[in-house]
């Protein structure tokens, strides 16, 4: 528990978020009179209609929220919405975060796989905002170096600087893996290394001709694709927009290369970006990581190479290969 508020799974916390921008979305409002009416079963209608299909443990994750709500939860739509939006909290400044793998060690940037189909991800600077780790290489699968570069969102027209890569061969690089069109997460949208950069893979590997041919413009061995409406984005050069219907790039997390341990820290995000989707502010959230200490603020750190960090750490997590 953090300042009252629940701490639960990553996916379902992603679930509810997702929920409950569609329950302010004008075009989706979620209607209280309907759920006085018809109570659960509206909820799992709506649910199913506007987020996809709910699986066993998302009817259960729904029915806990109404029975630790309580029974009012059926006589009136406020306890849910209530409990789904929860206040944001903020953090005074970014953390310094190591990336650590599922026992707790730090992950070397030397034995990042480079072009990895797999879905690497971590969560910063709060829970629920998970992040892409990508290390890019070019159709041999040699890393190439990410230089610095000027992103513009499509948007507004305005720019931001992007650092670039980094690691032995500045090549590593991190970026939101939410979708900045709707919302949508991994495996909906994921990265498409260079062998799979062609058209007519089956679902959920689809790349359609328009986004292979925005790549192949922008100089881009791969790209990050969402197969829920055809977003493209290019990691080569900050995440940029290829194709909509997007029309802001992905944010990124700034990384920082321990070169005497090998070491990756996630340090901060670059307030001039877009933020991520669905957040007022890139410091504000509706948890701190697990791992956060509030009364550091989680400074700048140096681990050595023998240490484990005790606090201060986000997880790296496979969410699998989506060409297999």
């Amino acid at each position: 528990m953090a300042k009252g508020i629940p701490i639960i799974k990553r996916d379902d916390l992603i679930f509810a978020l997702k929920l409950l921008r569609k329950m302010r979305d004008p075009k989706t409002r979620f209607d209280e009179k309907e759920f006085v009416k018809s109570g659960r079963d509206y909820l799992f209608n709506y649910a199913e209609k506007n987020v996809g299909p709910l699986d066993p443990s998302r009817r259960a994750f729904l029915k806990g929220i109404l029975i630790g709500i309580g029974a009012a939860a059926v006589l009136s739509a406020i306890p849910v919405i209530s409990y789904l939006n929860q206040p944001e909290i903020s953090l005074k400044q970014f953390p310094w975060i190591i990336i650590v793998d599922s026992n707790g060690n730090p992950i070397k940037a030397s034995q990042i796989p480079v072009n990895s189909p797999e879905i690497l991800l971590f969560e910063y600077p709060m829970q629920g905002d998970i992040t892409f780790l990508l290390n890019l290489g070019d159709e041999n699968n040699n890393p190439i170096q990410v230089p610095p570069t000027t992103v513009v969102i499509p948007e507004n027209g305005k720019t931001y600087t992007f650092p670039g890569g980094v690691g032995p061969n500045k090549s590593i690089v991190a970026y939101s893996a939410i979708c900045q069109h709707l919302g949508c997460t991994p495996p909906e949208i994921h990265f498409y290394p260079p062998q799979y950069m062609k058209v007519g893979l089956p679902t959920p590997n689809f790349l359609p001709q328009v986004a292979l041919q925005a790549a192949q413009q922008a100089n881009a061995p791969a790209v990050i694709h969402c197969d829920c409406h055809g977003s493209t984005y290019d990691p080569y050069h900050g995440a940029a927009v290829l194709t909509g219907p997007t029309v802001r790039p992905l944010p990124y997390v700034q990384l920082y290369w321990d070169s005497n341990t090998d070491y990756l820290y996630a340090i901060g995000m670059n307030l001039n970006a877009p933020v991520i989707l669905g957040r007022t502010s890139d410091l504000s959230g509706y948890a701190y990581l697990s791992s956060y200490d509030e009364s550091t603020g989680c400074p700048k750190m140096l681990l050595s190479s023998n240490q484990t960090p005790s606090n201060c750490y986000t997880k790296l997590q496979d969410d699998g290969n989506t060409f297999q």
